[in-house]
């Protein structure tokens, strides 16, 4: 299943991403995809408002992860961007470090070999200067969701 939903801006982007927090349990793992400057980190924003995450959300460009705990379930938000190789991914263990939480990857298709069957891609593209185009593509277990409630 696939949906698309527009955005116009950074407030858009934050209320799907807090929309798309109904959505996940425990477990999941979401993959976003997209350039430098769509968007991605705003999402994350979102999911963790929606999760009652009460810190700020930043990108983990440099840290590579970061994990927020304070909310209803925890969310473990990692960069992809800066490694070098899908084995400096490996050795992050990011399942294992998520296991209970949501698991959000931002660049995720330089690590899209390694993801498992069951996730959550959301791509992001620019189409104006602060429109976004915003596709949620399921697999696994995430065709069973009710996806459809996000373009409400």
């Amino acid at each position: 299943m696939t949906i698309d939903l527009n955005s116009g801006s950074d407030a858009d982007t934050r209320a799907i991403g807090r929309r798309l927090s109904g959505l996940l349990r425990a477990g999941d793992v979401v993959v976003l995809c997209g350039s430098l400057g769509v968007g991605k980190t705003a999402l994350v924003g979102g999911i963790a408002d929606g999760l009652g995450i009460d810190e700020q959300v930043t990108s983990p460009s440099f840290v590579l992860m970061k994990k927020y705990i304070s909310g209803f379930i925890p969310l473990v938000h990692v960069d992809v961007y800066r490694l070098g190789s899908l084995g400096e991914f490996d050795d992050l263990d990011v399942y294992e470090e998520s296991r209970s939480s949501v698991l959000v990857v931002e660049w995720g298709d330089a690590v899209a070999s390694s993801v498992p069957d069951d996730h959550l891609e959301i791509r992001i593209e620019i189409t104006g200067d602060s429109d976004r185009s915003i596709r949620l593509d399921a697999h696994g277990n995430w065709t069973d969701r009710p996806l459809e409630e996000m373009s409400e």
